[in-house]
């Protein structure tokens, strides 16, 4: 049976919610939110569809059109809506009180409407600016939402009509002709939709993207925010786009020259201030291309008084802010400023204390490049042609500290003395662990120390029967791993013989009688405890204890695991270089580029303490053998993650930090 409902004005006031409606019991469709951009809309154009309405009692239930009531309410009560009060005439449709069909009605109302095709949507938007001469503010206040999001629309409907025309085809997804948006030139658009479809392959997002990135650099990124503005002064071509952060700058070969021009003058300051020989400037720095260059690194100075006198100050000032940032209920921004200010104190006092030599600055000079977003320096690099030979003279090999430019992963002295402790303290758990090859040491110590010319054949141990002290900033942070292992051996001794109430001669004969396996323990146990903080030993220095670390000791981790107390002392692009270059996670420094520092340290963390399931073998292998290189043991063939598995359009995680 064919239902026809007569037309009728029915006063905003009279219409009421109708029992039969569908959407009766989902209040959260009618609430303020869900229909800003309904309300909007009837705002600006009127109700374009008239409600579905039958009589119950004195008034019009509405049976169809609940959103649109309810829109119709928030306009009346709103004392800025013009034209909108409760005696306002709206166009109804009425059925009739005889209808039987009523939640049929309903419903229909609510799931016979097909959705809009979203490229219909971009193009609508486009036409209201284009032909309606309308802007994307009078388009947001029609439809209730923001200008931003009226803008995003724009721009898919301003996307080349050919473009569009695939996508309505499906030759090509929704998301590869959004992708086209990223640049404004719809003629660069068409030349590269043709150029990647001229063989018909499938053409994805991501080589869209891509391909329009050798046609320009958008305005947002990190180089064509630092170029723009003397982009702009010399006349370069920007495409514009509606949303300023899109806009791309056309001329790439001009935005090369700039960036070069602003890294060559940053090279040549910074040549000028410390005094070396030449500066030079890249886009991006190559390792494998710099492989051949030499570096020098300052050495060791005695500062002036005036320099003294800094450097006390600010030692000071370190032990201060360090015992501030151990407050844990320390915002995580204050904690932040902290830290720079630490990053800040500790390159001055480097400053102070070191320098270059003046043969060095002679043939050494500075790279700057473009890395992190921003300008970094390679300083003290050494060309090949100007390599001294390796006799070490000149060549200021580099110390405890490592490099000092800003990418590089240095060593401050107070860090430096505490991984001396903890590598000290991971020695003595491996002595502990190694009874008989200990003992051994320990008698030889002690007779060549007598029957030889008594200089000693090594000073890391002592064997005068007193423990070493040992100092750490924050010993109750540290891993606690190697104070377990030598707190099972201590628990592993034979200590029947010490009997405090027996005479010294009695203790020596329940001594005597110890097994001789009982006798290697106690040693070992003792000589342990007298390890002096120590870093990974120079064979010609000490070859005893160069050969017998790497005995007992080939690998560091089986007795210490990096934890957040180290990882809180380096900075967050050292964490990303560490993640990226030396474990071989590129892509995770990539996406960890964007978090907080506590957020990465907390990452660093739980990779440590458990690898992950999803890594690769060579990312597992490097993360089970990474520590600071002057810890572990010489000799020892770090693990190379280099060729650890990487998406192929990876990007470099020195643009992302």
């Amino acid at each position: 049976m064919t239902h026809t409902f007569k037309t009728t004005t029915v006063a905003i006031g009279d219409l009421c919610p109708h029992p039969a409606n569908v959407r009766t019991n989902s209040p959260e469709t009618y609430a303020s939110e869900n229909i800003a951009h309904l309300k909007a809309s009837i705002a600006v154009l009127g109700l374009l569809q008239p409600l579905l309405v039958q009589k119950i009692g004195g008034k019009f239930g509405v049976l169809a059109g609940g959103r649109r009531h309810a829109a119709l309410l928030e306009l009346v009560a709103d004392k800025t809506a013009k034209g909108f009060t409760n005696r306002t005439n709206i166009d109804c449709r009425l059925v009739p009180d005889d209808c039987d069909v009523t939640t049929a009605l309903s419903l229909a109302e609510n799931i016979t409407q097909a959705p809009m095709n979203a490229i219909d949507e971009f193009e609508a938007f486009a036409r209201m600016m284009e032909v309606d001469g309308q802007t994307p503010e009078t388009i947001a206040k029609t439809f209730g939402t923001t200008v931003a999001a009226v803008k995003g629309r724009l721009r898919y409907g301003l996307i080349h009509p050919d473009i569009r025309a695939a996508a309505r085809a499906k030759s090509i997804t929704l998301d590869t002709m959004k992708a086209f948006a990223d640049h404004p030139s719809q003629e660069v658009q068409r030349e590269v939709f043709e150029a990647l479809t001229r063989e018909d392959n499938y053409v994805q997002a991501h080589t869209v993207r891509n391909a329009l990135k050798s046609r320009g650099v958008q305005v947002s990124d990190d180089i064509g925010a630092f170029v723009r503005k003397d982009y702009e002064a010399r006349g370069g071509a920007i495409a514009a786009d509606l949303l300023d952060e899109h806009s791309v700058l056309e001329d790439s070969a001009l935005v090369e020259t700039i960036l070069l021009e602003k890294l060559a003058a940053a090279a040549e300051e910074a040549r000028a201030e410390i005094g070396f020989a030449w500066a030079d400037a890249v886009i991006q720095y190559d390792y494998a291309a710099m492989a051949d260059y030499g570096r020098v690194y300052p050495g060791p100075v005695e500062p002036d008084e005036k320099g003294q006198k800094r450097v006390d100050e600010i030692a000071a000032e370190l032990e201060k802010l360090e015992h501030e940032m151990e407050n844990e209920e320390l915002e995580e921004e204050a904690y932040n400023e902290l830290y720079e200010r630490v990053d800040a104190l500790e390159a001055e006092a480097r400053d102070l204390q070191e320098a270059y030599g003046t043969e060095d600055l002679s043939r050494s000079g500075v790279i700057a490049s473009w890395s992190h977003g921003k300008i970094s320096l390679h300083v003290g690099m050494v060309r090949p042609e100007d390599k001294a030979e390796r006799s070490g003279k000149g060549t200021g090999a580099p110390s405890d500290r490592g490099a000092v430019d800003g990418d590089q992963i240095t060593y401050p002295a107070s860090l430096t003395e505490d991984l001396k402790t903890e590598r000290a303290m991971a020695l003595g758990a491996a002595m502990a662990m190694h009874p008989e090859a200990t003992l051994d040491l320990t008698l030889f110590k002690l007779v060549t120390d007598v029957l030889t010319s008594g200089l000693g054949v090594t000073q890391a141990i002592k064997v005068d029967a007193r423990q070493e002290y040992r100092t750490h900033a924050k010993m109750d942070e540290i891993d606690g791993t190697s104070l377990e292992q030598v707190a099972e051996a201590h628990d592993a001794l034979d200590l029947s013989w010490a009997d405090d109430a027996k005479s010294p001669a009695d203790q020596f004969a329940l001594f005597r009688a110890l097994d001789a396996g009982e006798k290697a323990k106690l040693v070992a146990y003792a000589t342990a405890a007298t390890t002096q903080s120590c870093f990974s030993r120079d064979r010609q220095r000490d070859s005893l204890m160069h050969d017998f670390e790497v005995e007992i000791m080939p690998d560091i981790r089986a007795h210490w695991t990096p934890n957040a107390a180290l990882f809180n002392r380096f900075k967050k692009a050292w964490l990303l270089k560490i993640l990226g270059e030396e474990l071989g996670l590129a892509q995770e420094a990539v996406t960890l580029a964007s978090s907080t520092k506590k957020q990465v340290v907390e990452f660093c963390d739980k990779l440590f303490a458990e690898p992950f399931a999803t890594l690769t073998d060579a990312q597992r292998a490097a993360v089970a053998a990474w520590c600071p290189p002057m810890m572990q043991t010489a000799g020892v063939e770090p693990v190379d993650a280099s060729e650890a598995e990487t998406p192929e359009d990876e990007t470099d995680v020195a643009e992302a930090a």
